[in-house]
């Protein structure tokens, strides 16, 4: 494969099941859903480029949404697989949905969680919850992210039900960077300066948000139902943001209601 190195795990048989974190975890946030859904597919849960185990590049473009899309099908293609079903959280849902949208083909079935279709439009209520992708522009916001021991990470990661593993992976070298940088690539307030328009999503699509998430208001998931033809919407009463870990057996039932 081209570009940085993908660290993934590989286990089961069957139909292809990609599942995609987002910040600030890694593969292992699905591992609930991994012990259940090998048994019936081959689930390819990576860490996504500046993630864990996976290569770190330092420029910001490196992030930009298409670089790892690309990164995603290689994986695939490495793989021998023409098609995979595709599961997404935060970064990774936005991941999943450029995905769906840039290779339809070879995306069977698609689930994304927390984050909604990227065509939905931002209003002041959602900027309001989401102030940190502007904050995490400044090249000060790793030092004051890490001052006095993680102080303002570990209140904005307070409702994650680990935030120590978090800031461990975090203090690895050039992990916090790396995983600023996704939203610099990609949310910087220039890019919405550029009109942009989508696709139809053909794909069958079930989006997922929990009535506890800190970051994401459950209007923008609800409303990517005008981007998509056959669109399904469950929402999670009391878990929150992170629901694989907060409501496993739910989270885990809901993928297999639409992949299966």
């Amino acid at each position: 494969m081209d570009g940085p190195e993908i660290a993934v795990a590989v286990t089961g048989e069957g139909p292809a099941v990609l599942l995609l974190h987002g910040f600030p975890d890694r593969a292992d946030l699905w591992r609930h859903q991994i012990e259940d859904l090998r048994s019936d597919f081959t689930v390819i849960a990576p860490d996504l480029r500046g993630f864990g185990d996976s290569e770190k590049p330092r420029d910001v473009d490196a992030y930009r949404m298409r670089r790892s899309v690309q990164d995603m099908l290689g994986l695939l293609d490495a793989l021998g697989f023409e098609r995979a079903h595709v599961v997404g959280h935060d970064w990774g849902a936005g991941l999943a949905w450029s995905l769906t949208h840039a290779a339809p083909d070879r995306v069977e079935r698609l689930v994304v969680l927390s984050v909604g279709h990227p065509g939905v439009p931002r209003t002041l209520a959602q900027r309001e919850k989401s102030w940190y992708t502007t904050y995490f522009q400044f090249d000060e916001a790793e030092a004051l992210l890490r001052r006095d021991d993680w102080a303002l990470l570990r209140q904005w990661v307070q409702t994650h039900p680990e935030p120590e593993r978090v800031i461990a992976d975090l203090t690895r070298p050039g992990a916090l960077t790396a995983g600023l940088h996704w939203y610099r690539a990609n949310h910087h307030p220039r890019l919405e300066l550029r009109e942009r328009t989508f696709p139809r999503v053909t794909t069958p699509v079930l989006g997922v948000w929990s009535s506890g998430d800190a970051y994401l208001l459950e209007e923008q998931m609800t409303g990517s139902e005008a981007f998509v033809d056959d669109w399904r919407y469950a929402r999670i009463e009391g878990a929150g943001h992170w629901m694989q870990l907060d409501a496993p057996i739910e989270v885990t039932a809901l993928i297999r209601s639409h992949l299966c």
